[in-house]
């Protein structure tokens, strides 16, 4: 079997991260992982914090904490949040580790080497009222292509333009609001992506093929607008400094790298981290995933629109001028905007739903499975609590949840407690299986396929399959006359439910751990069912002890609507 690396865009420090965030980057990303994993590939699926840059700064600030403090206990707190998502990254790294500045200060160097770094003087906004230079998010005004008022100094969160903080119109502090600011000559590192230009539209043109339109389309306009030098130091106390052996000037003037040019490099880092964190007698080669990998590892990596470009261009840009052969991404997974009633989640602004209230208000699975089932992919799509309730109360609590339950208790009922016998499979068994046979290669396609909302349409079907079955046997009729045929239903059934929770683990992991437990099976170590073990559903034999499992999903009543659309906004948010 291959081996799969799989990143998700990195969550930024400042704050608990809303549903947007989620269904574009870390939860396809554990989906693909878990699917990857029960079909017996060895997967490593890495993730961290995104930790430098003014934002962190500027959130410990507001918070009364020194930044480094601020970062520790917000990495903490998300990812707490991600292991009630039931997120199974390998490992959840943080891009202030020793590992990510090593291996950045690396990269600078032997860029500088090869000539794809320079010094440049520039003109930078100062602010005589803070008395430093302010990079970035520190600055803050009106966006010059949009109009939005509340644009930052790196990118605007209205349009999604990338910005300078000197392209901005009425600019003003974001630490003083003070609008007394003017431009001063200071000294920075440019990384020349123009000299890579060339390099980077030929490395695009083998690898797009393989991504979805949304991330080659990217890609290509910026490569058409052409690749600029960027500067990739900024003056703050909080990032990888800038290395001393290479650049003293800098390095005295306290220089640190800016958070785009070491941020995707953590996804190396954090493996370093994973290895290095190796329980003794354990040992963990992370190079073999990065370095001199291209023929043996698959790397897919996952995110939002606006963090494409970092991805397809600007991040191969610098491992292409590093030259050495280190991994680069085979499959770019872009997804759109999820929104809230049709307007954007915002982190800044407070906007819609986050990922700590929602696992408040219900269990992780519905909000797993609505958000994979609606995903973003093709274009946006809207979250509205009208059409999550619909989704709940259908696929899972009247679809899959009211299937298990009422297979489970009427056979208790009818049979015992353990799985009845009955008569022989015929016909309708037979026409079953292969149904779930294809129902199920359906599946796997679209998953290997990375097509989330054509996998959940395929799960889904997979399951009405089953409520199909039951509705041509009914053995609460069958049993009056055939009580062998009724047993024969449920033992099928019941089979139905094992598989279920198999193929369904990597949605809803909590509920498939509940289905799945219902069983007293001895050696229960499948991890995927063939097309043969389908057509057969015989994996649960008769005499198998079972349990009724609680409700795994109740419905969202009225009132249920009414007091989340309180508590979050509705139409009108």
């Amino acid at each position: 079997m291959a081996r799969h690396l799989v990143t998700s865009a990195l969550p930024y420090i400042n704050g608990i991260k809303h549903l947007g965030n989620m269904v574009g980057s870390m939860l396809p990303a554990d989906v693909y992982s878990r699917y990857l994993r029960r079909r017996g590939h060895d997967v490593l699926y890495i993730c961290a914090t995104d930790e430098h840059g003014t934002p962190a700064e500027l959130a410990a600030k507001a918070a009364g904490l020194p930044v480094a403090e601020f970062c520790a206990q917000a990495h903490d707190a998300q990812k707490a949040v991600y292991d009630g998502f039931q997120l199974a990254f390998d490992h959840f790294g943080r891009s202030s580790s020793r590992q990510n500045a090593e291996i950045t200060q690396h990269f600078a160097r032997k860029l500088y080497e090869n000539g794809f770094i320079e010094e440049r003087a520039i003109r930078q906004v100062y602010s005589p009222v803070d008395g430093r230079f302010l990079p970035d998010r520190y600055v803050e005004g009106t966006c010059p292509h949009c109009g939005y008022d509340k644009a930052r100094g790196d990118q605007c969160e209205n349009c999604t333009r990338v910005l300078d903080p000197t392209d901005l119109l009425n600019p003003r502090s974001a630490i003083s609001g003070s609008t007394e600011l003017e431009a001063r000559e200071t000294t920075h590192l440019f990384l020349l992506q123009s000299k890579l230009q060339h390099e980077v539209a030929a490395w695009v043109a083998r690898h797009e093929d393989q991504w979805p339109q949304l991330s080659s389309s990217i890609a290509r306009k910026w490569l058409t607008e052409g690749l600029h030098d960027r500067a990739i130091t900024r003056d703050l106390d909080w990032g990888v400094p800038v290395p001393s052996d290479t650049w003293p000037e800098l390095a005295a003037e306290g220089k640190v790298f800016y958070v785009w040019f070491d941020a995707p490099i953590e996804y190396i880092g954090a493996t370093k981290e994973w290895a290095d964190a190796a329980p003794d007698g354990e040992t963990r080669d992370w190079t073999s995933w990065w370095y001199e990998a291209d023929d043996t590892v698959r790397y897919t990596q996952f995110m939002a629109k606006d963090n494409v470009p970092f991805h397809t261009v600007m991040f191969p840009a610098t491992e292409l001028g590093v030259r050495e052969p280190w991994k680069k991404v085979d499959v770019v997974k872009g997804f759109n905007w999820l929104t809230y009633y049709g307007g954007k989640f915002s982190t800044s602004q407070q906007r819609g739903i986050f990922t700590d209230a929602a696992l408040e208000t219900l269990p992780a699975d519905y909000w797993r499975y609505f958000l994979i089932a609606n995903a973003p992919e093709s274009d946006d799509s809207s979250f509205t609590w009208e059409h999550f309730a619909a989704t709940v109360n259908k696929d899972l609590a009247d679809t899959l949840g009211n299937f298990v339950n009422r297979v489970l208790s009427f056979s208790r009922k009818r049979f015992g407690d353990e799985v009845p016998a009955g008569s022989a499979a015929g016909e309708a068994e037979a026409r079953l299986g292969g149904e779930v046979a294809r129902l199920l290669g359906e599946y796997e396609e679209h998953m290997e396929a990375l097509q989330y909302r054509k996998g959940a349409a395929a799960l889904r079907a997979l399951w009405s399959a089953g409520n199909s079955y039951l509705e041509e046997k009914a053995p609460w009729l069958e049993i009056k006359a055939d009580p062998e045929g009724a047993a024969l239903t449920l033992r099928t059934a019941m089979n139905l439910i094992h598989l279920y929770a198999i193929v369904s683990e990597p949605l809803i992991p909590a509920s498939a751990a509940a289905m799945r437990g219902a069983f007293a099976l001895g050696s229960d170590t499948a991890t995927w069912v063939t097309a043969e073990a389908a057509r057969s559903l015989d994996a649960v034999p008769a005499g198998t002890p079972f349990t009724v499992p609680p409700v795994l999903f109740a419905k969202i009543t009225e009132d249920d609507l009414a007091a989340y659309r309180d508590r979050f906004g509705g139409a009108d948010a």
